[in-house]
């Protein structure tokens, strides 16, 4: 028994290493084939696949939500994917479908142009495009046009915060401005000018000033309510970035907490929305907590036979 419990936690610890380093370098996918395997789809599906917004290959979204009739529409979450801005697509990221979909939310997943051909301001013009098609079909689908969130991760985060701080992206877009009820980011880059980052250099180098792509610089009183959640151990996008968002925010008086967690890194949030990693539930309560005090409370689906 002793050796049997050994190889199990060998196992898990590379499978937990594994996945680490898919993410760091960009991939998604064995994270969503882990949570495949291990949680399933029961109860939730994939009720469009690759729709497209645009005539660009990576303007298409895929839309999870659960499968049960419900008595009224479903609250939304329009997730951007995180991935330097120069990878990631809405497949690999099926995990948050699912996950949300569980909850009993319609969750839309778009894709936008990536680097090289999707520096700024390209990845908020299609981050705002997707947001429209999300407010023009998700009715089709059991969603509540009125109580759509944004959410990302990493540069999807920063997307994600930019739609909601920036009103220029939405009025382009022909988004109404109220659309976004709140946004929720995960380890989003924030004020993050002079870029060191290659990453970073590459999506906004070439913008004319630099500091118009800064998230930071268009804080305001009147903006959608925001959740940013960090870890401090790290070190891709530290959590100085959140921290100093949150005291901009402050500072005209709009109060904004952040939701900091000890020992977490910049992978782990998100690895945090699958499975196996999804045992610990702190991202997860702190983003339900999050959309229920403002309108969109979970109610969780169960599987077919659960």
């Amino acid at each position: 028994m002793g050796g049997l419990v050994i190889a199990l936690a060998v196992v898990a610890a590379l499978l937990f290493a594994g996945v680490q380093l898919a993410i760091s370098r960009g991939s998604a996918a064995l994270l969503d084939r882990a949570d495949l395997v291990l949680r399933g789809s029961g109860g939730v599906a994939r009720v469009v696949k690759a729709a497209r917004y645009g005539g660009d290959p990576a303007q298409r979204v895929d839309v999870w939500a659960p499968t049960a009739p419900a008595a009224a529409p479903r609250p939304v979450i329009v997730f951007y994917f995180g991935g330097g801005w120069h990878s990631g697509t809405p497949e690999a990221y099926g995990f948050i479908g699912r996950h949300f979909a569980r909850l009993g939310y319609v969750v839309v997943l778009p894709g936008y142009r990536l680097v090289p051909g999707g520096e700024y301001p390209h990845m908020l013009e299609d981050s705002a495009a997707g947001l429209r098609w999300a407010l023009d079909h998700v009715a089709q689908v059991g969603g509540d046009p009125a109580r759509i969130f944004v959410m990302g991760h990493s540069a999807g985060a920063y997307n994600a915060v930019m739609l909601a701080l920036d009103p220029r992206w939405l009025a382009a877009a022909k988004v109404p401005a109220d659309t976004i009820k709140g946004a929720i980011g995960l380890a989003g880059p924030y004020d993050f000018y002079p870029f060191t980052s290659d990453s970073a250099k590459q999506a906004f180098a070439t913008a004319p000033d630099p500091r118009v792509t800064q998230p930071i610089n268009y804080v305001r009183a009147d903006a959608p309510p925001l959740l940013l959640v960090t870890g401090d151990a790290d070190t891709v996008v530290r959590p100085r970035n959140s921290l100093a968002l949150a005291r901009a925010m402050t500072a005209i008086g709009v109060p904004l907490h952040v939701v900091v967690f000890p020992g977490v890194g910049h992978q782990m949030l998100a690895m945090k929305l699958a499975a196996p990693f999804d045992r610990d539930p702190r991202v997860r309560d702190a983003t339900l907590a999050f959309l229920a005090a403002h309108g969109a409370p979970s109610a969780p689906v169960q599987a077919p036979g659960g």
